[in-house]
């Protein structure tokens, strides 16, 4: 028996010192290796109470350059998961061909159904980035990013 559903959204990325124009950005993160994945930024959905996950619907900003190649390429992802669990890709990781030093702002936006891996409350979500030159990629989220959370509780 379903007693109500619920939406509950957060603004968990770029937290920190207030800004004269509003727009906040997490901390930058760097690329090693070339080709080896890093985690620019992980955060926890828990929404107030628990229940059935029935959509989640994301909007989320990231920026992206090199630290100093015109010939970088970066590519990044986002995904989520089940607190603890195996991680689920939300879009195919897409690639910035020769991306430069000037940061290129990149959202992706959508409602996502509950998958395997990714259907339970509370949940993680984080952005990745490879870049194919050693030391070059860099990312950093901002503050608008949300996610929008719509749960039944019984």
């Amino acid at each position: 028996m379903v007693l109500a559903v619920i939406e509950h959204t957060e603004y968990p990325f770029a937290r920190g010192a207030l800004t004269s124009d509003g727009i906040q950005w997490s901390a930058e993160t760097d690329t090693a290796t070339p080709d080896i994945a890093v985690e620019v930024e992980k955060v926890a959905i828990k929404p107030p109470a628990l229940g059935k996950l029935l959509e989640i619907e994301f909007g989320l900003t990231a920026a992206f350059r090199a630290v100093s190649s015109a010939t970088a390429d970066v590519t990044y992802k986002w995904q989520a998961r089940n607190a603890g669990g195996i991680w689920v890709d939300l879009h195919t990781a897409v690639t910035k061909t020769d991306i430069g030093t000037t940061y290129i702002e990149e959202t992706r936006s959508g409602r996502f159904a509950p998958v395997a891996n990714f259907n339970a409350i509370p949940f993680e979500v984080r952005l990745i980035i490879q870049c194919n030159e050693a030391n070059q990629g860099r990312a950093k989220i901002k503050n608008a990013s949300y996610v929008r959370v719509k749960y039944a509780t019984s």
